[in-house]
């Protein structure tokens, strides 16, 4: 397994049905964000993922750390950024929690309608929901939960 970013990693610990649950907890650092995408990314590869799931999944964990990152903690490193997942062999499940005021995902413009296309937000939201099998937030905003039913080469 490779080391986990360098925050704090909860080691990861068998849960019932033969899956994997962990925690990581990291400063706001984009460094730090590629570590947990990384260590996420192992946990996949070791369980044969598709590379189409693997992909969605890297992408869609890469757009949710940014934002929590960048948009949630103001790129403030004495904030944390907080990592829960669960994977199984079937699918993975990520909360990512920021110390920000959180906001309210149906206030962010479509990035596909006509006047929004030359304006950079909201296509990270837009590719979470398009790869992953379920996107949802807390009441709060400043919490994301990502579901990834896995494909296991299937077209």
């Amino acid at each position: 397994m490779p080391p986990p970013a360098s925050g704090l990693l909860k080691a990861p610990a068998p849960v019932l049905g033969n899956g994997t649950a962990g925690e990581m907890v990291i400063a706001s650092d984009p460094t730090e964000a590629r570590q947990v995408q990384d260590h996420i990314e192992h946990l996949l590869r070791a369980r044969q993922a598709h590379d189409h799931d693997l992909f969605g999944v890297r992408l869609a964990l890469e757009e949710a750390l940014v934002n929590a990152i960048k948009h949630g903690n103001q790129l403030d490193r004495s904030k944390s950024v907080t990592v829960n997942y669960l994977l199984h062999a079937d699918q993975i499940e990520v909360r990512i929690t920021d110390q920000g005021p959180g906001f309210d995902p149906g206030d962010v413009p479509d990035p596909t309608d006509i006047e929004n296309i030359e304006r950079p937000c909201g296509r990270g939201l837009m590719l979470m929901r398009h790869y992953m099998t379920e996107v949802a937030y807390n009441d709060r905003g400043n919490s994301v939960f990502l579901r990834k039913v896995f494909r296991n080469g299937k077209k």
